[in-house]
């Protein structure tokens, strides 16, 4: 990441990197999709980056209330620290990203802290879905803030790259992918094949950064 500084994680436990591993599968768990988008719209946020000349929108989400953050590695290539913003949902107030905890441009993912505290945020899902199973995103194509979506999971099409029937678009980069259990599986970020009608967008499993979090 050009401008982006990327801080090394400590072996050590740090508190701010905890993240809780969620395990809820089972029929009498799930949630419908108005309930989903009622209990984690707001952790969910836009995403404004700049590379000093043109401005450029995405989306992220929380993974823990202290801030812990993940979005696409695309979203702030060629950006640096102070040239972004991170617009919570349904707030007028804009963050800055305190630190990069990790970024990896192979699994198009970013691991980093905002600065902002008592966040909602989605737990992790402890368990890959299987190709079939019911997926919702949330994020802001085209800045529409916060659009809601919902397909199935279209197959896998490598460890960590699932093929999905859920709508995004631009701007829906790095929004969260989350399984009808409440528990985010993925990463939305991007299309297989642009203009296609045939819903052939792709999302990372949140797993890529699963080994940079002290996971419980």
């Amino acid at each position: 990441m050009s401008n982006i500084s990327q801080s090394k994680v400590a072996v050590e436990c740090k508190h701010d990197l905890n993240v809780v591993l969620s395990d809820n599968r089972g029929d009498n768990n799930k949630l419908d999709g108005s309930m989903i988008f009622a209990k984690y719209n707001t952790a969910v946020f836009m995403v404004f980056t700049s590379d000093g000349y043109n401005m450029y929108q995405g989306s992220g989400f929380f993974i823990n209330n202290e801030g812990l953050a993940v979005s696409n590695y695309h979203v702030f290539k060629g950006t640096g620290i102070g040239e972004e913003g991170i617009k919570l949902a349904g707030s007028n107030n804009v963050y800055k990203v305190a630190e990069v905890i990790k970024s990896s441009e192979d699994e198009d993912f970013i691991l980093f802290r905002v600065d902002v505290s008592n966040t909602n945020y989605i737990p992790v899902a402890k368990y890959k879905p299987s190709v079939g199973e019911k997926v919702y995103a949330i994020g802001s194509p085209r800045g529409l803030e916060n659009t809601f979506s919902s397909g199935e999971v279209s197959q896998w099409r490598d460890k960590n790259l699932m093929q999905i029937s859920a709508l995004i678009d631009h701007g829906s980069s790095g929004g969260a992918l989350i399984n009808e259990y409440g528990e985010v599986v993925g990463i939305t970020s991007g299309s297989f094949a642009d203009g296609s009608q045939a819903n052939l967008n792709y999302a990372w499993s949140i797993d890529a950064i699963k080994p940079f979090v002290n996971c419980k």
